[in-house]
């Protein structure tokens, strides 16, 4: 396939079949930690083959699971590579940012952009950011993009505009709201 756009990805998820297409988008949407997998145009594909709520749903949960690999993933095994490329100090620098109300905006709005989701899950990984705060944060940014972008494909567009604005807007409004319940907790 020589692109890998929005009809290249329905295309593809579409030659898997009903059946199947579900699946190999969770698997694109998981491999874009390691390759240039432009996940929008894989979750506005699975909506233009499952709907907004099916399509959404694997959607976010590919991202979701994207997002736990790469977290869990360098928390468990590059707190010490780390160490040793920034040094302790800067990666104590990061952490401070990662554990206090930053680093929770900045997973809940990197989920839209692109490259930036899956390196931000790894550096709250390396930092130590507390889970309950980065798994709020993952969710408040996976659910709403994931139902945009899929809302995108169900109707047929190919006219992104509305759901970036809104994909940005809604998960700084989720989070606003999930940051306030936290420190209640």
């Amino acid at each position: 396939m020589a692109s890998f756009g929005d009809a290249g990805a329905r295309s593809w998820l579409g030659a898997h079949g009903p059946t199947w297409g579900w699946l190999a988008g969770l698997g694109l949407l998981v491999a874009d930690l390691v390759l240039p997998v432009p996940a929008t145009s894989v979750i506005s594909a699975l909506g233009y083959l499952y709907g907004t709520l099916g399509g959404g749903a694997v959607g976010a949960a590919g991202s979701l699971l994207c997002g736990t690999i790469a977290y869990e993933g360098c928390r468990r095994f590059g707190q010490q590579a780390a160490d040793r490329l920034l040094g302790a100090e800067d990666r104590a620098r990061a952490a401070r940012l990662f554990a206090g109300g930053t680093g929770g905006w900045l997973v809940a709005l990197s989920r839209w952009m692109p490259l930036l989701p899956e390196m931000t899950s790894c550096m709250a990984g390396l930092t130590g950011m507390p889970r309950r705060r980065f798994y709020t944060a993952l969710l408040c940014g996976c659910l709403p993009m994931a139902l945009m972008f899929a809302a995108i494909g169900a109707s047929g567009t190919d006219r992104p505009g509305l759901a970036l604005a809104l994909s940005a807007a809604v998960p700084a409004v989720l989070y606003l709201a999930a940051a306030r319940w936290l420190k209640r907790g």
